[in-house]
C-alpha cells in the first residue's frame, strides 16, 4: 500500500508479486475502486509471471477527492503514469475496464513510450454509434445516488441483472458482500459525476488511435448492455494490429468464472507482444 503524487492529487495503490517481473497496471472504470480487481484475481496474473499494480483513480476510493474542480481523461492517464513513476517502472503493460479502457487508450495516445502493451476491456473509442447503452442499462448509469448503504447494495445486484454476465455466473451473496465493502471503503457520488464528465469531455479518440503503434488486445463480453460489444469491435478495428476477443456469456463485469480464460488470453498476448 502506497501513494503516488500527480500535482495536487494523491493516488492510492497496491502491488502484488515480484517487483522484478514485468508490470501489469490495472485501471478501473467509472466509480470503481481498485479492490474491484479482487486479490485472488491479481494473484492469478502473478502466477503467470507478472507483477500487478492496482490503484484508485482520482475521486474514488482512498485517492484525492477533487470537489469543485474539473479535469480530463488525460489527467487521469497522467495519474497512472505517476503510479509507474512512484514504483520506478519505466514501461508496463496496462489494462483497463470500461472507463479504464478509455484511460488505457489515452495512455496509448499520450504515453506510448511508457507502455509494453495496452488492453482495452468492455470499452469504446468515444465515437457516436459504437458501444451505446441499452435504455435499461443507461437508466442505472444515470440514476440518482443511492440514499443508503442497503439501497446501494440492492442497486448493484439489480444492475448486474441488467448488464452483467449470464445468471449462472452471478453469485448474489458475493455481490452483496463486495458492494457493502465498497460502500464502506468509499462512497463518493460527486466524484463519479466528475469522472463521467471527464470521459465525455475526451470525445472521439478514433483518429489518434489509428496511428497507435502499441501492441493492443481488446476484450468484450457478448452480454454487455452498458457498453455494447460494438464498442470493443470498433476499438479493435481501428487500432493497427489489435487482437479482439469476445467472451461468450460475459456482461459488463468480471465474475470469477471468466478469470481463468481472461488470464490465459491476456498472458499469452502479453508475452507475444514483448517477444515481437
Amino acid at each position: 500500500m502506497a501513494t503516488a503524487h500527480n500535482k495536487e492529487v494523491d493516488i492510492y495503490y497496491e502491488s502484488f508479486g515480484d517487483p522484478t517481473r514485468p508490470t501489469l497496471l490495472l485501471i478501473n472504470g467509472l466509480g470503481s475502486q481498485c479492490t474491484n480487481y479482487q486479490t485472488a484475481w491479481c494473484e492469478m496474473f502473478c502466477q503467470e509471471g507478472f507483477r500487478v499494480i492496482r490503484f484508485d483513480n482520482r475521486d474514488v476510493g482512498l485517492s484525492t477527492k477533487l470537489d469543485g474542480l474539473t479535469y480530463t481523461l488525460a489527467d487521469m492517464a497522467d495519474d497512472a503514469i505517476a503510479v509507474l513513476d512512484a514504483e520506478g517502472v519505466s514501461r508496463a503493460h496496462v489494462m483497463g475496464c470500461s472507463m479504464g479502457g478509455m484511460i488505457v487508450q489515452r495512455l496509448a495516445i499520450d504515453h506510448a513510450d511508457r507502455l509494453l502493451s495496452v488492453t482495452s476491456v468492455m470499452s469504446r473509442t468515444g465515437e457516436p454509434g459504437y458501444g451505446d447503452s441499452s435504455e435499461a442499462a443507461l437508466a442505472f448509469l444515470l440514476a440518482p445516488p443511492a440514499p443508503s448503504r442497503s439501497a446501494y447494495v440492492d442497486n448493484q445486484v439489480a444492475g448486474l441483472r441488467v448488464y452483467g454476465s449470464k445468471p449462472e455466473w452471478l453469485d448474489e451473496a458475493a455481490i452483496r458482500d463486495r458492494a457493502g465493502d465498497a460502500y464502506d471503503r468509499c462512497f463518493c457520488p460527486a466524484g463519479i459525476g466528475r469522472q463521467m464528465k471527464a470521459a465525455m469531455r475526451d470525445g472521439s479518440r478514433e483518429a489518434q488511435l489509428r496511428t497507435s503503434g502499441v501492441p493492443a488486445l481488446v476484450i468484450h463480453g457478448s452480454r454487455d448492455t452498458l457498453i455494447n460489444p460494438s464498442g470493443g469491435r470498433r476499438t479493435a478495428e481501428i487500432i493497427p494490429g489489435a487482437r479482439y476477443v469476445e467472451i461468450d456469456g460475459m456482461g459488463h463485469d468480471y465474475p470469477p468464472p471468466v478469470w481463468k480464460q481472461w488470464v490465459a488470453v491476456w498472458s499469452e498476448f502479453a508475452r507475444c507482444s514483448v517477444a515481437a
